[in-house]
């Protein structure tokens, strides 16, 4: 049972984090020109979903152990990509993809 609570609470980690920084990159403008803009940013649904996904994020990693829950958190950046890549219509490098493979392998590792 506990390795249930711990493996729904790193989904939640995960799953905060990347959603968080994926409404995040879609709803800020690409140019903020004054700090009044920076302020209204933030009032824009996808932005503040975004905010709120993150602070879920660092409540749900208080609530996890640490040497459990930072391991599993670094799928996030294959998950990262991968929205990128097909959601936000990013060119993501052979060389990134490259890159993402042995974090997998090392989550793999650790979470076994």
């Amino acid at each position: 049972m506990r390795l249930k609570i711990k493996t729904s609470i790193a989904a939640v980690v995960v799953l905060s984090n990347v959603l968080g920084n994926f409404f995040l990159k879609r709803g800020m403008p690409a140019a903020l020109p004054t700090p009044l803009a920076h302020v209204e940013a933030l009032l824009r649904p996808s932005v503040s979903l975004g905010v709120l996904l993150l602070i879920l994020w660092l409540l749900s990693r208080t609530r996890a152990d640490l040497s459990f829950a930072v391991p599993a958190t670094a799928i996030a950046c294959v998950f990262e990509t991968v929205l990128a890549k097909y959601i936000l219509k990013e060119r993501v490098s052979r060389l990134r993809w490259a890159g993402a493979m042995p974090v997998v392998c090392g989550v793999a590792l650790v979470s076994s």
